[in-house]
């Protein structure tokens, strides 16, 4: 009989909790769903976009993945193995001052994140169209796997997610 991998049941769950606010509670609209295996590496990846209701041009993206290590301790049931899923967080948003607008990002991911996170912005503009401002694509990358013990937390951190696109709606 298949026995889901931990991989496997997170992604159901951030489904689940996701679809629920989207559909039911109305807070956010899922706009794009990734579900991947590489077959050069052997790895999963699982991503859900979703964007606050209303709020059209800040949007996140939840990525849950898997590589083939954390994915063959677990099916072989490797006695020092470690089985988990990295955790990462897109968030892409307009803006119009690079500086200003990128350090108040900043400080106001780390203050919602704390020190769990590894924080990188890529700033953009589309070469040769009249410049109207720039997108920032801020990557939260979380320094700890999770695995099924931490079901229990996933409504929590996205309960956090919605709270950091709130405050960058701000900026």
């Amino acid at each position: 009989m298949y026995d889901p991998t931990v991989f496997d049941n997170l992604k159901v769950a951030f489904e689940n909790h996701l679809y629920d606010l989207d559909n039911l509670d109305r807070k956010i609209t899922i706009v794009n769903r990734i579900d991947q295996m590489d077959f050069a590496v052997l790895a999963r990846k699982f991503a859900i976009q979703f964007e606050l209701q209303g709020q059209r041009d800040l949007s996140a993206e939840i990525i849950l993945e898997a590589s083939l290590q954390e994915l063959a301790d677990e099916i072989l049931e490797a006695p020092d193995g470690n089985p988990g899923c990295l955790v990462a967080l897109r968030i892409t948003k307009p803006i119009n001052n690079i500086d200003d607008q990128c350090r108040e990002v900043k400080e106001a991911v780390l203050a919602i994140w704390e020190e769990d996170v590894r924080l990188k912005q890529t700033v953009s503009c589309v070469y040769g169209q009249e410049l109207k401002g720039y997108l920032d694509v801020i990557d939260v990358r979380f320094k700890q796997k999770i695995n099924e013990g931490n079901m229990g937390e996933l409504e929590e951190f996205v309960d956090h997610v919605l709270v950091t696109l709130q405050v960058l709606s701000e900026i």
